[in-house]
């Protein structure tokens, strides 16, 4: 199979249960966050930038992006584990490359979990790299 039968979609609210169940699966999901916080927040700012990947009519893969007209990022980029391997991670961040391209973005982050070995080595392979920066962070609205 061939990532050529992953079509890509704007996610719609009813894909909400599914992708929370692809992100609990793939290890996205930490208490800190509450993934349907984040999906709403989402459908309000930039909601042409949530894609979901279907294949054979079932949501398999997503991929959050953002533009804030200085950098773009990508969050919640998440493939079934059984349908790993099969091009379907590339298809999205080359998708969200060509989307960001198109609005003039410059240059795209995202940020991996120093643990998520795996994902490093797939981003390590299609052209990322680390970047000589701190990421910082503070909460300025907690989701418990």
């Amino acid at each position: 199979m061939t990532d050529a039968e992953l079509q890509l979609r704007a996610f719609q609210r009813d894909d909400a249960e599914t992708v929370v169940a692809l992100w609990r699966t793939c290890g996205l999901v930490v208490p800190w966050n509450d993934p349907y916080r984040d999906i709403e927040r989402k459908l309000a700012e930039q909601p042409e930038l949530f894609l979901v990947g279907e294949r054979a009519a079932r949501v398999v893969a997503s991929v959050m992006i953002g533009y804030d007209g200085h950098r773009g990022w990508m969050n919640y980029l998440a493939v079934d584990p059984a349908e790993q391997g099969r091009g379907h991670g590339r298809r999205l961040v080359l998708e969200a490359e060509r989307m960001l391209t198109a609005r003039g973005c410059p240059k795209l982050n995202l940020q991996v979990r120093g643990t998520n070995a795996a994902a490093l080595g797939f981003y390590e392979a299609i052209g990322y790299a680390p970047d000589n920066a701190v990421s910082l962070g503070k909460r300025l609205i907690a989701d418990d």
